[in-house]
């Protein structure tokens, strides 16, 4: 990957990095909409655990295989009070396509700019061509992050995260008293 970034330095092209948040830091609060165009805010979800994925593209075969596995999930992920939030920088209506041809019941945040994925460390970009990564987060009810997720593989990222949060759960309860 080193070698890409000098490649990609040599013709004035780069990847769009910042400072990545790191376990035990309070998560970047965004504001966003989602395929339905209402707003979504992090803040809205304090007191409940969160998947935050961020994914490349919609209707393409990794992301389609995370999503729907986040979907074939959902019942099982909302018993542990935890809300899955898609992100990418497909725009609303793209994201409604999506969600409505696999049947994707929970919110897919349009980030255009790229500057959540950014604030996440999760942004990439060849000239002005951006993309998010493939990178997911845990964030624990009082808005920290509690797990991160850099290297993910899509078919079975649904089932770690399930599996990461009964124990994440678990230490937080008797950590924090809860």
């Amino acid at each position: 990957m080193r070698g890409l970034a000098g490649l990609l330095a040599l013709f004035g092209l780069g990847t769009a990095q910042a400072a990545e948040p790191a376990v035990g830091q309070e998560a970047p609060g965004f504001r966003l909409h989602d395929q339905g165009d209402a707003i979504r805010a992090l803040a809205d979800y304090r007191g409940r655990w969160v998947v935050l994925y961020f994914y490349p593209k919609d209707d393409t075969p990794g992301c389609t295989t995370e999503a729907c596995s986040f979907r074939d999930a959902i019942t099982a992920i909302a018993a542990l009070n935890t809300q899955v939030l898609g992100v990418s920088v497909d725009d609303s209506a793209s994201h409604a396509r999506f969600a409505q041809k696999y049947r994707l019941p929970f919110p897919l945040l349009a980030d255009g700019d790229g500057q959540v994925a950014r604030a996440y460390g999760a942004l990439w970009s060849l000239g002005p061509m951006k993309i998010a990564r493939r990178h997911s987060f845990i964030v624990d009810p009082d808005g920290k992050i509690a797990k991160i997720y850099r290297a993910v593989d899509a078919d079975r990222h649904s089932r770690e995260v399930q599996d990461d949060l009964k124990a994440l759960q678990k230490n937080w309860k008797r950590e924090s008293g809860h």
